[in-house]
């Protein structure tokens, strides 16, 4: 999907799909935009989701100048319909620009998105503080007070985000080309990538441009691009400090033979997990006292109780997971 744009508006704009049999060569679909209520001036997305078998686009929108954005579906790429605003739960009303949302490749049932949070810091003084101040004044008023950086998000529906209103990916160290206009704008990618550590589990790779909006002459970090990485399912975690705690799920009915954990925990710390019928009563065999402590660094730890870790008894069955940690994160489980 592209922008049609024309500077003087001579022709409709909006966004034109196009196909290609080898994403080499491309022709167009539709002379005519077949999206065209919106901004489309930044990134724009369209893509085919197999696990709801349906197209879904996602596009920077402006609602009483206010930048937010906007989604539809469609089931040929060529008619969207349910077009709808995103909305968010218990998040303050922010703009946002680029969206990054795509379903996660290791869960296609959730959607991730990492949009940027546009953030206009109107106090001349304190900018002039910040690195680069030949450069930041070389965007002008408005951009030279204004700061980016990506947020994180994620959806079951495509629509009703949970947003998580600190920054994901902040603008960093001060050097050159940092806390202006125009950096951490992540790239609509998530690549599994070797660790740089000799037998350590695999990581994701994402993108993020460094630099000013725009072409500054002579500025070092103009349109650059730098990686980061995240281990496996590591966007956020429930953590407890050494005072300990604990958290319970929600009623869950699972198909699988074993419980597997993504978590880290200091030497000193650990987590135990029990599971509970729905009414949170402890399941003869997985309770607390029979889960010996868990601790170390994991993506993939399986979980046992005494004499067992086999739990495909309890598949079809409505229960809850019960875990009790201290100085510990837990990432992620999954039964397999």
């Amino acid at each position: 999907m592209i922008r049609n744009y024309s500077p003087k508006r001579s022709v409709p704009n909006g966004l034109l799909p196009m196909k290609s049999p080898d994403g080499i060569h491309w022709t167009l679909m539709s002379e005519k935009p077949v999206i065209s209520d919106g901004e489309f001036d930044s990134q724009n997305l369209a893509f085919g989701d197999a696990e709801r078998k349906e197209y879904r686009a996602y596009w920077r929108y402006k609602i009483n100048y206010v930048r937010e954005i906007r989604t539809a579906v469609s089931k040929d790429f060529m008619n969207w319909t349910n077009v709808q605003d995103l909305h968010y739960i218990d998040s303050p009303l922010e703009e946002l620009y680029t969206n990054v949302v795509k379903p996660y490749y290791r869960a296609p049932q959730i959607f991730i998105g990492l949009p940027v949070r546009w953030v206009h810091r109107g106090d001349r003084q304190v900018i002039e503080e910040l690195p680069d101040p030949k450069n930041r004044a070389a965007r002008s008023t408005g951009p030279g007070t204004i700061i980016t950086e990506s947020l994180l998000m994620s959806s079951r529906d495509g629509r009703l985000f949970n947003r998580w209103n600190e920054a994901f990916l902040r603008p960093g160290i001060e050097r050159p080309g940092t806390w202006i206009y125009g950096q951490q704008y992540i790239a609509w990618s998530m690549v599994e990538s070797k660790s740089a550590l000799e037998g350590a589990p695999n990581e994701i790779s994402f993108y993020a441009e460094e630099g000013p909006f725009g072409t500054i002459p002579g500025h070092p970090n103009a349109n650059g691009y730098r990686r980061y990485i995240l281990r496996l399912d590591g966007f956020v975690s429930v953590n407890a400090s050494m005072k300990g705690g604990e958290v319970i799920t929600r009623p869950m009915i699972f198909e699988g033979n074993t419980l597997e954990l993504n978590f880290s925990t200091s030497a000193a710390g650990s987590i135990q997990v029990e599971i509970q019928d729905e009414d949170e009563h402890p399941m003869p065999g997985y309770t607390l006292k029979d889960c010996p402590e868990i601790f170390g660094d994991s993506v993939n730890r399986k979980v046992s109780w005494i004499q067992r870790s086999d739990v495909s008894g309890l598949n079809g069955k409505k229960i809850r997971l019960r875990f009790v940690m201290k100085d510990a994160d837990l990432y992620a489980f999954k039964f397999i």
